[in-house]
């Protein structure tokens, strides 16, 4: 059996939420221009949070929207098979807009490079930043996150979930 060891409680995910909503509205002259884009399923839950605390902050409500990206392939660890974007209706045009990627971890760079493109073939956006809860190492393309709720250095044997309450009852982050 593999050994799980919690990284991240409830209490430590609620004050990087808090931090990265600072971050962000500290690195934008105007939260206005913003538009959180949340990778199904947990970066959408991330970005609904951070949006959640941006209005705390700063009184604006912040457009979140969903990108799923669907993986062709039966285990995460595979990373020789590229994601594939499914689903982009978006409900807002994100041409001129500082659309922030939000999603729970960094590893490869792919679901990433897939995401942008996907933007990038709906909308000119004015930027384009990252905004990730764990970054785990181990990139195979140029792509760093904008926002770092926490680095987490890790051995490519090792895996790290992710669990938010409102898919996983819990809020806890576990390296395997």
């Amino acid at each position: 059996m593999m050994k799980e060891r919690i990284l991240l409680n409830e209490d430590d995910i609620s004050r990087i939420i808090k931090r990265l909503s600072h971050e962000i509205v500290e690195k934008n002259s105007s939260v206005e221009e913003i538009v959180l884009v949340g990778i199904k399923t947990r970066g959408v839950f991330l970005a609904k949070r951070i949006k959640e605390k941006l209005k705390e902050i700063e009184g604006i409500n912040v457009a979140v929207e969903t990108l799923d990206i669907t993986f062709y392939r039966d285990d995460l660890e595979k990373v020789n098979v590229d994601p594939l974007v499914k689903n982009i209706n978006f409900k807002l045009d994100l041409t001129n807009k500082i659309v922030i990627i939000v999603d729970d971890v960094l590893y490869t760079g792919r679901t990433v490079r897939a995401a942008i493109d996907a933007i990038m073939d709906n909308a000119r956006p004015k930027a384009i930043r990252l905004c990730i809860l764990v970054d785990r190492g181990h990139r195979e393309l140029p792509i760093r996150a904008d926002y770092v709720g926490k680095n987490i250095p890790t051995s490519i044997k090792e895996n790290i979930k992710v669990q938010l309450s409102e898919v996983d009852s819990m809020d806890k982050v576990i390296i395997k």
